[in-house]
């Protein structure tokens, strides 16, 4: 089986062309070829495949965690995802429409001089906010905005926003010191959050600009959230933290985020990478 391992910001999945490739158990596989030391390694596994409905989509993923889950949308993983399909001559469509878990979501694609992809602005859609649809186990409120959130070892205030995926935003002094291996993987599994969900914390610097860190549902510390950091995004405005205007620090690197009132949709804009290509013999 051929592959292609591919980041956004280093948020890094190996990539499955299912225009060509076959794979009959992708969740199975999912964990085996992302384990970092006896497989391809990465966050998991998304496969490249054709729209359902060619009328409605230029091309499908699907993503699969590195525990074998499967989720709906990964905002770095769709850009890679347009990437693979625009370079390796699946479409030329530009803007091009990714069917997704989450619906169809549109990419304005930038090319370099060689006329690949370098980066891509995501339109994300709409966030959700409605408790029942993130979910989130809390009932008579219409939004979950700045609520106490107990784990066995921190009090915490959440803002929780749906962006076809669950994500809790929780903020921090210091978030580089902050404990994220340990209170990551308590949020996500936290009785509140019957789907689980995504943790980010986050240290802001000012209305335009904060620094991020994620522990993601099925795959633990990432280097990058692209659903999360728009989800970041919507939480800052919800609470003041943050503008509707929002440069991300991830620790793979920065994202651009705009939460825009003309539409209610928010806008990511951020890399994608082709890092190398082989074989699965497994």
């Amino acid at each position: 089986m051929r592959f292609t391992k591919m980041h956004g910001l280093g948020n890094d999945y190996v990539y499955v062309d299912g225009f060509d490739e076959t794979v009959a158990d992708p969740a199975g596989l999912a964990p085996t070829i992302s384990d970092r030391h006896f497989g391809v390694g990465g966050d998991g596994l998304i496969l490249v495949l054709p729209p359902s409905d060619p009328a409605e989509a230029d091309v499908r993923m699907r993503m699969f965690n590195a525990d074998g889950s499967e989720a709906e949308m990964c905002g770095n993983g769709v850009r890679c995802v347009a990437k693979y399909a625009r370079d390796h001559g699946r479409t030329d469509a530009n803007p091009m429409r990714v069917e997704t878990g989450a619906g169809i979501k549109t990419i304005d694609l930038r090319l370099a001089d060689d006329g690949t992809v370098a980066a891509a602005t995501v339109d994300m859609g709409e966030p959700i906010l409605d408790p029942q649809q993130i979910p989130v186990g809390i009932p008579n409120v219409s939004r979950v905005v700045d609520l106490p959130l107990r784990t066995p070892s921190h009090a915490l205030q959440m803002t929780c926003v749906s962006m076809g995926n669950p994500h809790a935003v929780m903020y921090v002094e210091d978030v580089w010191n902050f404990p994220l291996e340990t209170v990551g993987p308590q949020v996500e599994r936290h009785r509140l959050f019957p789907a689980r969900i995504n943790a980010h914390f986050v240290e802001v610097h000012s209305d335009g600009e904060a620094t991020m860190r994620t522990w993601e549902r099925g795959s633990g510390v990432t280097l990058a959230c692209g659903t999360g950091a728009a989800a970041v995004c919507v939480a800052g405005v919800l609470t003041g933290h943050t503008g509707r205007t929002l440069l991300a620090h991830l620790p793979g690197g920065p994202l651009e985020l705009e939460w825009r009132e003309a539409d209610n949709h928010v806008y990511m804009t951020g890399p994608a990478i082709e890092v190398f290509t082989g074989e699965w013999h497994a």
